[in-house]
């Protein structure tokens, strides 16, 4: 595993924490030039969660007869999974070996916790390192759709702890969509400065 640091709030530019030695072969994608520009991009990438979401719940409350959320326990799942974005960013950081050194934070300019290094994964490290975090979403709401409707409490933490956890992770999801759609299927992946590289 990766050597961990947490830096707190991160008061310069992302860039300062993703620099290393990067190859001279190593070639940019193409990507927005900004963190806010790419969160921006990817918004299309929230539509699956949020139809996920919104489904997950008609669908259970529409077989149930009856509400199956009760507002004070959904409430708290919400607000756990705010708290839980931090575990979010560990989750992107363990993936890394452990010669790797990742900085994890919040970054108010975006209102947002973050991992940043700059070391190349392995297309596949990369990929996982990226889409990790999902699970963080994806358990709760399993846990929702196969829980008993007697269990309000729970279905309800679970609800509301799945919405931060399927919807945080889509600038991710993009992030990936752009290395299948840039790089070869044999090739390293590397954050560096404000950018992302390929090598070969």
């Amino acid at each position: 595993m990766a050597h961990i640091k947490w830096v707190g709030i991160i008061k310069t530019e992302i860039a300062e924490y993703q620099k290393g030695h990067l190859d001279s072969k190593a070639m940019k994608m193409e990507l927005p030039a900004t963190m806010k520009a790419m969160m921006i991009k990817a918004l299309p990438f929230v539509i699956v969660p949020f139809v996920t979401i919104f489904l997950s719940l008609f669908i259970k409350t529409f077989f149930a007869g009856q509400v199956i959320i009760s507002p004070v326990f959904f409430i708290i799942g919400f607000v756990a999974s705010f708290m839980g974005l931090i575990a979010h960013e560990w989750l992107h950081a363990v993936v890394y070996p452990k010669e790797a050194t990742v900085h994890i934070g919040i970054y108010p300019k975006l209102f947002a916790a973050v991992a940043l290094a700059s070391y190349p994964l392995k297309k596949w490290r990369f990929i996982l390192m990226s889409l990790l975090p999902l699970a963080l979403g994806i358990l709760p709401i399993v846990l929702f759709w196969i829980s008993p409707i007697e269990w309000k409490a729970w279905n309800s933490f679970c609800f509301g702890f799945s919405i931060m956890g399927l919807i945080s992770p889509y600038p991710d999801c993009y992030n990936v969509y752009q290395v299948l759609k840039q790089t070869p299927s044999r090739c390293y992946i590397q954050n560096y400065g404000d950018d992302t590289y390929w090598i070969e």
